[in-house]
């Protein structure tokens, strides 16, 4: 009875109605991103009066940081922290940088003064450099934990195992894409607009009062989401694999696929139930999974013995298979 009650509290959990709460922090993600960087040279040359060259530089660095921090948002959210938290953490630390920028955009203290005629603009100070700076690294970073786990957060909200919610799980990433297509029309239209011709205080204002609204409204639907714990880092079984292959690299390889090591409870959060091909590709892996007298079974030491699923992932799913098919029944 406990069990049963337990699985309907958590079908009622997650679904379609989470999408408002999801959506509403990658749509204002999106329209400070995408509305700031689009215009971001007007706005160093114009308000700060950095050189073009400089300028151009500064949009280098800030969009390769951006490119970077995914990694090590995914990493965390794998690890340690969860989605949930990663993108509420994320969110706040970009909101602060959002803030900061605003602010450098409004109070005249914060930037040169405007150019006289044709007089020599005077360029921003070591200090409104820095504030300007300090607003990018934070903004690149909060970026870095969104980007990588806000749609991967909408897909955990559907169990795959249920015919009725996998379907949905199309509808919620059509809309996904929408309103992530949506959001960046607006940005480039009528965000640059504002910028260009109402002022660079409510061009920067507008997705950062947007951004508070989105992080409350991700933070109230809390109780309706569907939360997976954290699985172990995906480097660290990759080094597991590696070492695990390299310390059994004298041993024959198997014959038969099946008789490689598998555990479906251990590699439940590294597999959604599907059927795992065996490859050729890189079999020397699969020496990783060979059982051997010095490995225990019951309690392997996954430094010397790994599962088919965690040498497999490591592989490259789409090459020619040799007609073996393991399954995982997670």
């Amino acid at each position: 009875m406990e069990q049963q009650k337990d699985k309907h509290v958590r079908r009622k959990k997650g679904g379609l109605i989470t999408m408002p709460f999801i959506f509403a922090n990658e749509i204002t993600e999106k329209l400070a991103v995408v509305g700031f960087t689009t215009n971001m040279i007007s706005y160093l040359t114009t308000q700060l009066h950095m050189p073009l060259t400089k300028a151009a530089n500064t949009l280098t660095n800030f969009s390769g940081t951006s490119s970077l921090t995914p990694l090590l948002g995914a990493f965390i959210s794998d690890s340690y922290a969860g989605k949930f938290w990663t993108v509420t953490g994320a969110s706040i630390i970009y909101q602060i940088g959002m803030i900061t920028l605003t602010l450098s955009a409004v109070l005249p203290q914060l930037r040169p003064p405007p150019c006289k005629g044709e007089e020599i603009c005077q360029q921003a100070t070591g200090g409104q450099l820095a504030i300007l700076y300090v607003s990018l690294l934070l903004a690149a970073v909060g970026s870095g934990g969104i980007r990588p786990c806000v749609v991967a957060f909408g897909a955990d909200q559907f169990d795959e195992s249920d015919p009725k919610e996998s379907t949905k799980t199309w509808r919620y990433f059509n809309w996904y894409y929408f309103a992530m297509g949506a959001s960046i029309l607006v940005a480039v239209t009528v965000l640059v607009y504002i910028q260009d011709n109402i002022g660079w205080g409510w061009g920067l204002g507008i997705p950062t009062m947007a951004m508070s609204l989105s992080i409350i409204a991700f933070i109230v639907g809390y109780p309706l989401y569907r939360h997976l714990d954290p699985s172990r880092s995906p480097f660290t079984r990759l080094i597991q694999v590696a070492i695990a292959a390299f310390k059994k690299r004298k041993i024959s390889q198997v014959s038969d696929p099946n008789l490689l090591y598998q555990n479906h409870e251990l590699d439940a959060s590294i597999s959604l139930g599907g059927k795992l091909l065996h490859t050729k590709q890189m079999r020397f892996l699969d020496k990783a999974a060979t059982v051997t007298e010095e490995d225990n079974i019951k309690s392997p030491d996954l430094w010397r013995l790994n599962t088919v699923h965690r040498v497999r992932t490591k592989e490259d799913s789409s090459s020619e298979d040799n007609g073996v098919e393991l399954t995982s029944n997670v």
